[in-house]
């Protein structure tokens, strides 16, 4: 059965233990000064947000329908049975199509390294073979991040809800967005105060599928490497809008820093 991550953020008391136990885990940096990073990085997969009080995490969705994966041409990303979307490095060009096809904008690029990576978390594989939480569930002090069979979580999720209407919205994020995640998020708040993409944008059909569809109504005239050549040059245009929006994203965190 496919595991998941059921976060609940009513119960967040912003510790960021959970910061700690990933970066252990993915033998990351981690000091006061990390810590203090409000944005997702090459060395940072998740950061818990602060708002009025209430608080939020941010990490991959590792979708169960996983458009990075549907777009990495050498399988560099896949998604497990039991639920990680999960990254050969060994296989890995470059071409962070992954970065571009992302919905939820979660793969970086270690931009400053010789040897670059694609990073981002990836609901810790080895642990859940060996029949363990994940680093971020098993730290978690108040249970606000929980591990289970996906299943079971979106059953307790619902439950959570029903019985305490006045502490949640009535909705599941994750459950459905672009055909279901691995990751599952209640809360009082609209996550998509927090950055998340709005679910209407979203929908609930699986990002892959939509390469499908907009093939079948291309002509048969138009040429191939005219569909192909057309696609690189968009992709390689998308590739440096994605670049300055996380360059943008880390001027922002220096500014915030120094203020």
């Amino acid at each position: 059965m496919s595991k998941a991550i059921l976060y609940d953020a009513t119960i967040c008391i912003g510790c960021k233990q959970c910061e700690n136990g990933c970066a252990q885990q993915n033998k990351l940096p981690y000091d006061d000064k990390i810590a203090a990073e409000s944005v997702q990085s090459e060395h940072k997969f998740t950061v818990v947000l602060t708002k009025d009080d209430k608080f939020m995490r941010r990490l991959c969705m590792n979708c169960e329908h996983p458009a990075c994966a549907s777009v990495c041409p050498v399988g560099a990303m896949h998604k497990t049975a039991e639920g990680p979307v999960v990254y050969d490095v060994w296989k890995c060009i470059g071409c962070r199509y992954c970065m571009t096809a992302c919905a939820f904008s979660q793969p970086k690029y270690e931009w400053q390294s010789l040897n670059p990576r694609i990073r981002k978390c990836i609901m810790c594989p080895d642990r859940i073979s060996a029949g363990k939480q994940t680093a971020c569930a098993e730290i978690c002090p108040t249970g606000a991040t929980k591990f289970g069979d996906r299943d079971d979580l979106i059953k307790e999720a619902q439950d959570r809800i029903r019985q305490s209407p006045s502490t949640y919205l009535p909705r599941i994020y994750g459950l459905n967005e672009v055909g279901g995640t691995s990751v599952l998020i209640i809360a009082g708040k609209n996550v998509e105060e927090y950055g998340y993409p709005a679910s209407a944008k979203l929908g609930d059909t699986p990002m892959p599928e939509y390469t499908g569809r907009v093939m079948e109504r291309i002509p048969d005239f138009i040429p191939v490497w005219t569909l192909v050549l057309g696609g690189i040059y968009w992709v390689s245009h998308r590739r440096e809008e994605v670049a300055a929006a996380e360059a943008q994203e880390q001027e922002k965190e220096k500014n915030g820093s120094a203020r």
